[in-house]
């Protein structure tokens, strides 16, 4: 059997909203958990351009996941 495929295949928990002042607002499954800003935000600006949301979504998290969020 293989490994258990990754949870972020089936579902979407994190989105984000892009704010003035170049940040974004982040959240898991409709709650608000953090901000991404400077670097981040532009590092989320290139994921989003890729149009993949699992790249999208392993991003998202491995910003909360720096930042101790999740």
């Amino acid at each position: 059997m293989g490994e258990p495929m990754n949870p972020l295949f089936k579902e979407i928990p994190y989105s984000y909203k892009l704010q003035k002042g170049n940040t974004a607002q982040i959240s898991y499954k409709a709650k608000i958990i953090g901000t991404a800003s400077d670097k981040e935000y532009n590092k989320l600006l290139r994921v989003i351009a890729l149009d993949n949301i699992y790249e999208l979504q392993m991003f998202l998290e491995r910003i909360m996941r720096q930042n101790n969020i999740v």
